[in-house]
């Protein structure tokens, strides 16, 4: 089995967009946090995702700088591939608790909370516009969801997202996470545009669920880093 798969999560409707996700099958072959928090710093992706037990779901997450409990495209992400090596995972288990994974049509999805993604603060802005023009990052600390609404009665977002952690990722091409906490806020579902061509989808739940779907492909080897 290769030690490091990359894919393309939430690629939007053309086929475009995407956020890579580095993905190690075999999470045993590095079992110590200090080793996978050293990894996803080298690989520098936004997300890296070690598989600890296909069979059961239990993942592992990493940005170059810190652990995530949760975290929207690694998950859709790993769901998408364990569904593609043979498993059929209906519960993924990464640190913030069980979270339901299922397949309808060309989209992945995974249900999450929102505070189960603490730490990012959403922004609306007025127009489209506005939200294209930010700088990346934006001034400010602490993770920002920049938004406005494309077409409000559609449910349809222009998003943003600058994690500002200072760890090299400067704009987040595509965040399940704040995805999550902006449907919730809300309490609708969203058609999320996001970065250069990303798309998520969300649903809303009344009891504080929310559902996160995308498309998912394996990236060209030549990401591999």
């Amino acid at each position: 089995m290769n030690d490091l798969v990359v894919l393309r999560v939430f690629l939007g409707p053309d086929g475009g967009g995407g956020n890579l996700l580095g993905v190690v099958p075999d999470g045993t072959a590095l079992p110590g946090r200090p080793e996978r928090q050293e990894r996803a710093a080298r690989l520098g992706f936004s997300e890296t995702v070690f598989i600890d037990d296909p069979v059961r779901g239990e993942v592992d997450i990493y940005t170059p700088s810190t652990r995530l409990p949760f975290a929207g495209h690694p998950l859709v992400g790993t769901s998408w591939l364990l569904r593609r090596d043979g498993h059929d995972p209906a519960v993924l288990r990464p640190p913030a608790g069980e979270v339901a994974a299922w397949r309808e049509g060309e989209f992945d999805w995974i249900r999450g909370r929102a505070e189960w993604a603490a730490g990012r603060r959403t922004q609306r802005y007025d127009s489209v516009a506005e939200v294209d023009a930010l700088p990346a990052p934006p001034p400010g600390e602490g993770w920002l969801y920049a938004w406005a609404w494309q077409d409000e009665a559609a449910g349809v977002v222009r998003a943003r997202g600058f994690p500002r952690r200072s760890d090299g990722i400067t704009e987040d091409e595509a965040t399940g996470a704040a995805a999550v906490v902006l449907t919730a806020e809300l309490g609708r579902p969203l058609d999320i545009r996001q970065g250069a061509g990303s798309q998520i989808l969300t649903r809303h739940h009344p009891d504080g669920w929310i559902d996160v779907g995308g498309r998912v492909a394996e990236a060209p080897r030549a990401t591999r880093r």
